[in-house]
């Protein structure tokens, strides 16, 4: 019998599967941050299917969802919800904003203004709204999944590291196999609205299926070993000629809980380095900031970590 981490991420792909062609890695990755809790940032060119990703998702996990599309004038308060004058009640009443879901998705959330995208930290840290002194509790399993077109794309704001530093993981999507495209063309190539149709199908998972699997992640052991190993890749990326900001202590402990979480998916009871090399790259790149002449010769976040990976001495 599979584990429940497995389980889940079958169902996942079952489900997402029947909208999503050709997304496996990002299914895994989603299942990583749905177990610890994570915010998932979803980076890529438009048209690949980012938006639609985190809808079928959303449908899966069941739950309330809304939808934020960012724009340039997009304000805080459309985000977190305003207070408006009851007639009825003769006093100010406050109405929740579209933040206050179970599931929300921000659709390019580097073409909102710096305002509103710090308008998200709250939200996404501290799972609450604070709006004319009074806090508003947000659902428990509240997860922010964020879109995003690279910087380059005009009209897009670069996120503060702040912001990027509250979200557990990062999924790069790339442009898919020419097999899968054909797949996409030959399924949504009508003139009919075959994406919403397919969403329609998506069956939600049980809650209880989740739960199992953050308790199973919960019993995965860690040695002592390999927290100092996560700690040495932390020290590495904070020294790293090449970077001008490494590694938070929020980033270090992402890193542990999605090595635990990657663990379980393999079914296994303990961590190994493999591990915390496998779920390196999407939870640690976005939080790197390099040096202007380092972003100039075109290197990458991403070639930064495998870099660090290289380096860094493994444990036996």
């Amino acid at each position: 019998m599979k584990a429940s981490i497995q389980q889940l991420q079958d169902s996942l792909a079952r489900e997402l599967g029947r909208v999503v062609i050709g997304a496996d890695a990002a299914v895994r990755q989603l299942v990583i941050a749905l177990v610890a809790r994570g915010h998932v940032l979803v980076q890529g060119v438009p048209g690949l299917g980012k938006t639609l990703l985190a809808k079928a998702l959303a449908r899966a996990l069941g739950g309330e969802f809304k939808r934020i599309q960012g724009t340039a004038d997009l304000m805080p308060s459309d985000i977190t919800g305003v207070h408006v004058f009851d007639e009825a009640q003769r006093t100010f009443v406050f109405r929740p904003g579209p933040l206050f879901a179970d599931v929300v998705l921000v659709d390019e959330i580097n073409r909102a203004g710096p305002k509103t995208q710090s308008a998200l930290l709250e939200a996404m840290e501290e799972r609450q709204v604070s709006v004319e002194r009074a806090a508003w509790q947000l659902p428990e399993d509240f997860l922010v999944i964020a879109t995003q077109n690279p910087r380059e794309f005009e009209g897009t704001y670069p996120l503060p590291e702040s912001q990027l530093d509250r979200f557990m993981l990062r999924i790069d999507m790339d442009y898919p196999a020419r097999e899968a495209e054909a797949q996409i063309l030959s399924r949504y190539g009508g003139v009919t609205l075959a994406a919403q149709a397919a969403l329609a199908d998506v069956t939600a998972l049980g809650r209880a299926t989740l739960a199992e699997a953050r308790a199973e992640a919960d019993g995965i052991r860690v040695a002592e070993a390999l927290v100092a190993y996560v700690l040495d890749l932390a020290r590495a990326s904070r020294e790293h000629a090449r970077l001008t900001l490494g590694l938070s202590t929020r980033g270090a402990l992402a890193l542990l809980k999605a090595a635990r979480i990657t663990a379980g998916l393999r079914g296994g009871e303990f961590v190994t380095p493999d591990d915390v090399k496998e779920a390196a790259v999407s939870v640690l790149a976005h939080r790197l900031v390099l040096t202007p002449e380092a972003a100039l010769e075109g290197t990458s976040d991403a070639e930064i970590v495998r870099t660090l990976l290289a380096e860094t001495p493994v444990p036996r």
